[in-house]
Order: C-alpha cells, then sequence, then structure tokens
C-alpha cells in the first residue's frame, strides 16, 4: 500500500494500474464502470496445503504453492468485503460483477456482495473440456469452476441474448499452449469465455473493469471488442505481460 500508484493510458481503449487493486479502485470515479469481470485469489494455498495432492510435480506457480494465495480466512474476508464494496461504488446503476471463485467459497461472496448493495442474480460453471487430469487415480477430475454474477443496486442490466436463451452453463477447453506461452500466468481464462461474458453484459463503448487483470486477458478481448478497458495488477512481471499483450492485441 504504501507503494506509489498510478492508472496509465496504454491504448485510446485501455488504463491500467500496477499496484494494489484497492487503492487503485479508489482512484476511479463513482458509477464509472459497466462490468466488473475478474479472477480474484480464492484463498486456497493454505487449504490445498494439508491435501493429499500431487499438484506441485504437475506445474510450476500454482497457487496452492507459490505464496500468493495464503491468506488467513479472515483475513481474506475482510479484504473481499473491502473490494466488494468498492465494486458497488464505482459500478453504475444496473452494471454487473461476474467473478470466478471456488466452489467452498460461494455462499461467502454472496454475503459479502450482498451487504455491500449488490443485488444477486446466479451462479453458474464454467466447464473445462481438457481439464488437467490431476490425482486421476485418488478422485474425480476438477473440470467446473463456478463463476458468480450480480447487478448493482437493481435487479436487470444489460444482457445481450439476442432473443435466444442463453443457459448458465459454458464450456469451453482451457487455454492453448500458445495462449499460455503469451500469458504465463498460472489461473489464466482463455479469451474465448472472457468474450462470451463481455459480449453479453456489455455493449460497444462500455467500461469493464478488472481489478486482478492477471496477463491481461479481459483486456484483451476489450480491445477487439471495441469495450472501454481498466485493469489492475499487483505483480510487476504480469502488469508488463499484460501492458504488452493489451498493446498488440494478442
Amino acid at each position: 500500500m504504501s507503494k506509489k500508484t498510478s492508472i496509465n493510458k496504454i491504448t485510446d481503449l485501455s488504463l491500467i494500474g500496477n499496484g494494489d487493486c484497492l487503492a487503485l479502485m479508489k482512484m476511479l470515479s463513482d458509477a464509472s464502470v459497466d462490468l466488473i469481470l475478474t479472477d480474484p485469489p480464492y484463498n486456497l494455498g493454505l487449504f490445498m496445503k494439508k491435501r493429499g495432492t500431487n499438484i506441485k510435480g504437475m506445474r510450476d506457480n500454482h497457487f496452492a504453492y507459490a505464496g500468493w494465495d495464503d491468506l488467513e480466512y479472515k483475513k481474506w474476508r475482510t479484504e473481499m468485503k473491502k473490494f466488494l464494496t468498492e465494486c458497488h461504488r464505482v459500478l453504475k446503476k444496473r452494471g454487473a460483477l461476474l467473478m470466478f471463485m471456488s466452489i467452498i467459497k460461494v455462499e461467502t461472496i454472496i454475503e459479502l456482495a450482498t451487504n455491500a448493495g449488490l443485488y444477486y442474480k446466479t451462479v453458474g460453471i464454467w466447464h473445462k473440456t481438457n481439464p488437467m487430469p490431476r490425482n486421476m487415480n485418488l478422485h474425480f477430475i476438477n473440470s467446473t469452476e463456478p463463476w458468480l454474477y450480480f447487478i448493482n443496486d437493481a435487479a436487470t442490466g444489460t444482457f445481450n441474448n439476442n432473443g435466444k436463451p442463453i443457459h448458465d452453463y459454458v464450456e469451453t477447453s482451457t487455454i492453448s499452449a500458445i495462449e499460455h506461452k503469451i500469458g504465463g500466468h498460472p489461473t489464466q481464462k482463455p479469451k474465448s469465455l472472457l468474450e462470451h461474458f463481455v459480449k453479453i453484459l456489455t455493449n460497444e463503448g462500455d467500461t469493464v473493469l478488472d481489478p486482478f487483470m492477471g496477463s491481461g486477458s479481459t483486456g484483451v478481448v476489450c480491445e477487439y471488442t471495441n469495450r472501454k478497458f481498466i485493469g489492475f495488477e499487483l505483480n510487476n512481471d504480469y502488469y508488463k505481460t499484460a501492458e504488452d499483450r493489451i498493446i498488440k492485441k494478442i
């Protein structure tokens, strides 16, 4: 928090900042964002270390061993409460929050978000068609990841379904080897998945915020779908990767 932070314009559409997301969000105006699309830490590091898994040997910088997802539950809950309060402030009325989260934290997020003034819409599922087969000889392969959908200060918002039903079950592959090489983030989401939500929940020219942008996939999607993007990232290396990707639209 002592690090001086700023938000920098890197393209006609994108503004990004390197630093603590709460500090950077406080620099945004009230009711200035149409959609917050983000993938915050799930606070599973300490939990996973206590379980019998073979994750460490299968993927470098996995959250369970990298040290960046190791907050005690009470501390994580406090930080998420602050974060969701800021989400409520910066979102426009009828703006949306869509965030990915561990299934064991869904109830907590719904409680905190509702208390912050966000209207709970639903929990959906992202089904990964090619999940990592970790622990396949120990239990079921983890092939699903929840996402939560809220509307700010209203019960409905932008929903571009073009008159067709859209299920709360989204199925895609995980990131390709090429996409992972470009982004290099351990919890990187595929651009196709992020584009799905950006197009449904916003219109061209709207502003999308990702306070935990990682290596910038949401920003890249906003660039080629003509949405304004604001992204924050604490890690300097991922921030630099995000800046490069957003400028090059890769």
